[in-house]
């Protein structure tokens, strides 16, 4: 099985950073250090990223593109659309991803059992290393006065000393 994503969004006001490592898995074997999970999508408007299966989360993001077109930019709409046809649908059922989405407005975790959940204080974590980076970007966010960006370099970072999934080749793209 290939494994090893961990990707973090931040929201702090409007400021909004989502980022990820780099490092895919196959078995016990890292296959690859550089992987580019985070993507910038509907005219720099939305960030997304994913965790799972590449070809699944490939299949995902365009779908979801589709769905951002289809709805005018609502994050919101695009994400209820998806994940409504990600889990009726015969084909997508099956795929194996979770995908986070932010706005400057929403941040947003999507999956395949029909799941759209909004976590409260606008930071959000999937992947192998959620929890770990999820819980150092509470800590800066709730003690510091680091910027979004900066806490999720610093967060990832943190989680790449901890998860064996998980590397510092870190990616992050903010609104």
């Amino acid at each position: 099985m290939i494994r090893g994503t961990t990707i973090l969004g931040v929201r702090i006001g409007d400021a909004v950073a989502l980022g990820g490592d780099g490092q895919v898995t196959f078995g016990d074997t890292i296959i690859k250090h550089g992987a580019r999970k985070v993507r910038v999508l509907h005219d720099r408007n939305v960030l997304a990223g994913f965790a799972g299966s590449t070809a699944d989360a490939m299949t995902l993001f365009s779908k979801f593109e589709g769905k951002l077109d289809e709805f005018d930019g609502n994050l919101v709409k695009a994400a209820v659309e998806i994940a409504k046809e990600w889990r009726s649908d015969k084909v997508l059922r099956h795929l194996e991803a979770l995908l986070a989405v932010m706005s400057r407005e929403h941040s947003l975790i999507i999956s395949g059992k029909g799941d759209v959940v909004e976590p409260d204080d606008g930071i959000l974590a999937i992947g192998s290393g959620g929890p770990y980076a999820l819980a150092a970007a509470r800590a800066m966010s709730n003690n510091t006065k680091l910027t979004a960006e900066e806490i999720v370099n610093k967060s990832l970072m943190i989680t790449s000393e901890i998860c064996i999934y998980t590397n510092s080749e870190i990616v992050v793209e903010v609104l």
